[in-house]
């Protein structure tokens, strides 16, 4: 039973906050939320839980002119590794590292640095597959300018069978009676020994160039791996005849993995990871002893291998509920098979015995070697030499190790109670042990609330086991650079068993560090986290203001001022709205406490004139009277101009059928922008452009020259307008003779 804590989140400050400034929480508690961390003997599961690593061990790493290991094999506690370039076998017991073959240029385990044992002429020759025989004998697997397999008996090698034109021999498996079966290229042929290592028959030649991986089912039939199509075989031995179970869209099957319930597990790798391996590669590698290339971060061992059988939970660590999250959400890893276009990803296809073919992994990365582990696959890939976990049951994954110095992983066997893996360029040999580390913690991605904040409380939602605990420690800083040395010191850790101070001095960044300790069989699993934070009271703003007339068909002298309001504390805001014209001091109230970034203004209701407008933002329904601050912008003067312009001086003579027209119009405040005319008639009216051809000032002068015109009494009628569209009309009589 698991003892459940519930713990209430209360934020609580280190100084005196007005009510109304409100708390912002930051979560994390996705895999999205956790990947841009940084993990130390910790990981990050796809389910975004932390928890700690498995421990590890560096048992060996001196091996003299070796770039690459491509095979390891387990007898007891002893390990047999196979290698490349040179085709060294090599013997790992009780801490001492012998090389065993070639016998007769048997080495001493290096113990010095490259330095003092530079390399030897390269031999072609590789190890690629190393086994045991059904009476514990090792079975070596020689490739190179001439492909023999090879059997140890503790005291000499000897050679029992060479594949006939197979420089190499990448697969080797024992059936049920001990039978051998071995995988060769580049003629993609499948040769069975019997136990003894004798009697060969080629059971099946393929159309692919190498058979890569084999494995067999428990009704006897065997399957293999190809390259360059990607194919999986399944072939009938008794009867030497063989189908394609599978044509995947990746160009190597890699590995070949049975689970208990009779499911098969097949590693695929596409060339186009191998192409970027090799691209980002300074070493020199063997065939197939691969580059680097990019791979995507991921995650952490399945809950139900973390906390053991029948073992109780001390705490239970709960977030309190809280306001959504404004962190990222996490996206389900795809489940059901989407086949197409070959990209730059590799998978792992599970195939169950009616022959149905899920994808249950996929990254971009190289994929060597495939272990079942408590129904778990360990995963061993390049270029980052990351182990990953990967349970086909929960859809789950984790990055259970990374090594920062090797380029791949190449091989994974079971060592007594733990695991053992290898690693190329440089080559060592680890254990992966079955206990977690001892210690381990996460370093969180800069937070960053936007302004200097007092940063708060974190809490976690946990499950720590009895003996486990989970420390807490933070720093913060102005600058987005989370290496820049003006960030805090790290606080001293404190144990999270609530609500815990980040205690951090106020800074607009903050960074959480979470070190985990287990009791060694279990360990610590974070589900999620919250922090908080305060921004003090800001001073809102008016960012913009828009003053404008609105269609006269609409409503006369009406304007429309509209601005921008800004408040970094998200307060609820007012605007007082006064106005003055310009010159005079005083200024107007127009409203009080508006709570609309706009408001209609009647211009009629004052004089013609130059007007401008300050517009003031108050927070103070979100403050109390100490903490409540102001913020204002005054308009651009606007122009209000009700009046339309006027006649100043006119002139009207008659020259026999013709009458001449000359005025001079005037305006205020807007320039003369119209003038039409018309005789005797209200409708037919005449545009005319003053003297100088331009409207562009405030007085106009024109000049009106009638058509013929009967004789008798006339009106010429003038429409002025300004640039307001104020209109004035006047009317001149007179009479032709």
């Amino acid at each position: 039973m698991k003892k459940k804590l519930f713990l209430i989140f209360i934020i609580s400050l280190t100084a005196c906050v007005c009510p109304a400034v409100t708390s912002k929480i930051v979560k994390h508690k996705s895999l999205d939320d956790f990947s841009n961390g940084k993990t130390e003997n910790t990981i990050i599961s796809s389910k975004g839980t932390i928890s700690l690593s498995y421990a590890t061990e560096l048992l060996a790493k001196d091996f003299n002119d070796v770039w690459t290991i491509n095979s390891i094999v387990c007898k007891d506690k002893t390990v047999f590794i196979g290698t490349s370039p040179n085709g060294r076998i090599y013997k790992y017991d009780n801490g001492k590292l012998t090389c065993i073959y070639p016998q007769e240029k048997k080495e001493k385990a290096a113990d010095t640095n490259s330095a003092k044992n530079p390399r030897t002429h390269l031999t072609n020759e590789h190890i690629f597959k190393l086994a045991l025989d059904s009476s514990g004998n090792l079975l070596a697997a020689i490739s190179g300018d001439k492909g023999k397999l090879m059997r140890y008996n503790g005291k000499k090698f000897e050679t029992i069978f060479e594949p006939n034109d197979s420089p190499y021999i990448f697969a080797i498996i024992l059936d049920k009676d001990g039978n051998i079966y071995v995988g060769t290229g580049p003629k993609g042929q499948i040769w069975q020994l019997d136990s003894k290592g004798k009697n060969p028959q080629l059971i099946y030649s393929t159309q692919d160039k190498n058979v890569l991986c084999l494995a067999i089912d428990k009704k006897g039939f065997l399957y293999a791996g190809t390259d360059t199509r990607g194919l999986i075989y399944k072939v009938n031995i008794e009867k030497k005849t063989a189908t394609v179970l599978y044509d995947s869209d990746e160009n190597e099957i890699n590995d070949l993995l049975f689970d208990d319930n009779g499911n098969l597990y097949a590693a695929a790798t596409s060339y186009k990871s191998i192409k970027a391996q090799l691209r980002d590669t300074a070493e020199p590698k063997t065939p197939f002893s691969l580059g680097k290339q990019d791979s995507e971060l991921t995650e952490e061992p399945s809950g139900e291998s973390m906390e053991g059988d029948g073992e109780e939970m001390s705490e239970s660590l709960k977030v309190a509920n809280t306001p959504k999250s404004t962190g990222l959400v996490g996206k389900p890893m795809p489940s059901e098979l989407k086949r197409g276009a070959q990209s730059s990803a590799s998978h792992i296809y599970r195939i169950d015995p009616n022959g149905f073919v899920t994808d249950v992994f996929n990254r971009s990365a190289v994929f060597f070697k495939m272990y079942m582990q408590n129904d778990q696959i360990l995963l061993a890939t390049g270029n980052k030499a990351e182990l990953f976990s990967v349970n086909p049951n929960t859809q789950t994954e984790s990055l259970n190790y990374e090594d920062t110095q090797a380029s791949q992983i190449t091989d994974i066997a079971k060592f007594g109670n733990d695991v053992v893996f290898a690693t190329a360029n440089p080559a060592k040999l680890m254990k992966f042990k079955s206990t977690f580390s001892q210690t381990g913690n996460f370093q969180s991605e800069l937070l960053d609330a936007g302004q200097p904040a007092m940063w708060a409380k974190l809490q976690i939602e946990a499950d720590i086991p009895t003996d486990a605990k989970i420390m807490l420690s933070a720093r913060s800083g102005n600058v987005g650079d989370i290496n820049d040395p003006t960030f805090s010191a790290w606080t001293e850790p404190v144990r999270i068993i609530g609500p815990t101070d980040l205690a951090v001095p106020l800074a607009r960044f903050c960074q959480y560090k979470l070190i985990l300790t287990s009791n060694e069989n279990q360990t610590p699993v974070i589900n999620a986290v919250a922090a908080a934070y305060v921004i003090p009271n800001l001073a809102p703003k008016i960012t913009e203001t828009l003053i404008e007339r609105k269609d006269k068909k609409d409503e006369s002298g009406a304007f429309k001022i509209s601005f921008k309001p800004q408040d970094d504390n998200e307060d609820k805001l007012a605007f007082d709205i006064d106005f003055r014209k310009k010159g005079r001091n005083v200024w107007i109230n127009l409203v009080r406490d508006h709570d609309k970034p706009f408001i209609n203004w009647d211009s009629k209701t004052v004089e013609d004139g130059i007007y401008e407008f300050n517009i003031t933002a108050n927070d103070k329904f979100s403050n109390n009277t100490q903490t409540a601050l102001t913020g204002s912008k005054i308009s651009d003067p606007v122009v209000v101009d009700n009046t339309a312009p006027i006649v100043e001086k006119s002139e009207l003579k008659t020259d026999g059928k013709f009458a001449i027209l000359t005025l001079k119009a005037t305006d205020e405040l807007s320039v003369i922008n119209n003038l039409a005319f018309t005789i005797d008639s209200s409708e037919n009216w005449n545009n005319v452009l003053p003297d100088d051809e331009a409207f562009d000032t405030l007085s106009e002068t024109f000049t009106i020259k009638t058509e013929n015109l009967e004789p008798g009494q006339h009106i010429i009628s003038v429409r002025i307008a300004d640039a307001e569209e104020n209109t004035m009309y006047k009317s001149f009589e007179f009479e032709i003779k």
